[in-house]
């Protein structure tokens, strides 16, 4: 009979290549903390723990350029209703024993003038009222959002951008974002994005800020 040897070796040690994705069960609070602490803050990875299962994801530059320029049009919209924010980037949310995760971009809006000044999280503080992710359709992900509260979150994915709405403690889909009523965003922000492509990042804003203008 051969004896089996399991070898153990720190998550930070795992080669990820961009766009690839590590999804580890039966993984313990204790151990998601410890894995954090191990990876660090300073990292292309991102995380999501939900109901005991983690995934550690490495993005693509095909990721970043949507992230960022959807994290501008809504620095947009907001500046052009006069409304203030405060933007958390990737910061890591968690529920103590339950879920954790870090979004691709994050704001404060309600809760703006709470989180001014803000260099940790303390336990009491509130989630983000909107989170972004792109090119994830996790279901460890929109769980871990649902466990911390976040009211709305956006993922944009192949092109597509599906609105999450937390009602009743569950995510519906929705054709509108509350925060910006008026504004069919899952048919402007595509195309922005799409256009973003074709001439680059800073026109196709410029384009965007021209349009709500008019």
């Amino acid at each position: 009979m051969t004896a089996v040897t399991l070898i153990v070796k720190p998550v930070s040690q795992m080669q990820l290549a961009p766009g690839s994705a590590v999804t580890i069960p039966n993984v313990s609070w204790q151990e998601f903390e410890s894995i954090l602490q191990e990876l660090g803050e300073r990292r292309s990875a991102r995380v999501s723990y939900s109901k005991g299962t983690l995934e550690i994801m490495v993005p693509l530059p095909e990721h970043e350029k949507p992230k960022e320029l959807i994290s501008d049009i809504v620095k947009t919209l907001l500046r052009a209703r006069g409304r203030r924010y405060e933007p958390f980037g990737s910061t890591t949310f968690k529920r103590e024993g339950s879920a954790g995760v870090e979004p691709d971009a994050c704001f404060y809006i309600q809760n703006y003038q709470r989180m001014i000044g803000r260099r940790r999280l303390q336990e009491d503080d509130p989630p983000p009222d909107l989170a972004i992710e792109t090119n994830v359709t996790s279901k460890t992900t929109l769980d871990a959002y649902r466990a911390i509260g976040v009211p709305e979150v956006w993922v944009y994915d192949s092109g597509r951008l599906n609105i999450y709405v937390l009602t009743d403690g569950i995510y519906l889909k929705s054709d509108s974002s509350p925060i910006f009523e008026e504004m069919p965003l899952v048919q402007i922000i595509p195309g922005v994005v799409e256009r973003a492509w074709q001439v680059g990042s800073v026109q196709a804003l410029e384009e965007f800020e021209e349009m709500i203008r008019a």
